[in-house]
């Protein structure tokens, strides 16, 4: 335990950047989720529409520290791949 007051003020900050970034985390995957039922659906329209929603999604996780810059990348870049083989 925090013997000092600065090492319990960082257990309060780090207590609520966690908060803050797992609400970000869970937000993304499930927009993933969303896409992901939309490919399997195989409405390409749809499938679009819920990618773009997806990435952008995904570029705030990135620019918020939630994923490294290359796992959003490789996010965007299996759907969008998934995406574009549908019939």
């Amino acid at each position: 335990m925090a013997n000092h007051e600065s090492a319990r003020k960082r257990i309060k900050q780090t207590a609520k950047r966690t908060e803050r970034l797992r609400r970000v985390r869970t937000t993304t995957r499930t927009f993933m989720k969303r896409l992901r039922s939309a490919i399997q659906g195989g409405d390409k329209k749809s499938a679009e529409a819920t990618l773009k929603i997806a990435v952008a999604q995904i570029d705030r996780a990135v620019a918020k520290g939630v994923f490294h810059r290359r796992t959003g990348s490789r996010y965007i870049s299996r759907l969008a791949e998934q995406v574009s083989k549908i019939a």
